[in-house]
């Protein structure tokens, strides 16, 4: 499974990723539109909405985009997803009372986001063996569809944060992300 690498953001005070050029926006595109029918299959049921945010709570987190967060949280609640849980996910925990069956796909998600889209080879295979192919399919277009929000949201910040000379575009905890590269 080839997956496109966007260049991390080397600007001094702005850590997280995002997309550096249009070419990778598009390749990250295009692997989504390609899949259409099980962009629909995840949507209706093959990812229930709470298992579906998640994942994309989980993601999110690693790729700190602030316009996700607040969105996905919202829809979290609205998913059922208890308050409390929502906090862990939140503060980058996954919390101990996950459903035991969407536990393994949490941790993966936190792996797949942290290599940046890049698991290793033996994490998708553990993945496909836990859910199977269509399921394991279904769970990395989701991944891919918040890595696109998030990167685009976080390239949104760079912009602000590069025309406003670096007086705005950053988040509290903005060298958290630094690590991440």
């Amino acid at each position: 499974m080839s997956q496109p690498k966007p260049v991390l953001s080397r600007a001094k005070g702005f850590t997280r990723r995002f997309y550096r050029r249009p070419k990778e926006l598009i390749e990250d595109f295009r692997y989504i539109m390609s899949r259409r029918k099980l962009i629909r299959a995840a949507m209706r049921g093959l990812i229930a909405a709470d298992f579906r945010e998640r994942l994309m709570m989980v993601v999110t987190e690693v790729n700190g985009c602030r316009y996700c967060s607040y969105y996905h949280a919202k829809e979290a609640l609205k998913s059922g997803i208890p308050e409390a849980e929502l906090k862990s996910l939140l503060q980058g925990r996954i919390p101990n009372d996950t459903p035991p069956e969407e536990y393994p796909a949490l941790v993966y998600a936190q792996h797949w986001a942290e290599s940046n889209a890049q698991p290793s080879d033996e994490a998708v295979e553990r993945l496909t063996e836990i859910y199977g192919q269509e399921k394991a399919d279904a769970i990395h277009i989701v991944l891919r569809m918040i890595r696109v929000g998030n990167l685009s949201g976080n390239l949104f910040d760079y912009i602000i944060f590069k025309l406003t000379f670096g007086k705005r575009g950053l988040t509290k905890n903005e060298e958290r992300y630094s690590i991440l590269k």
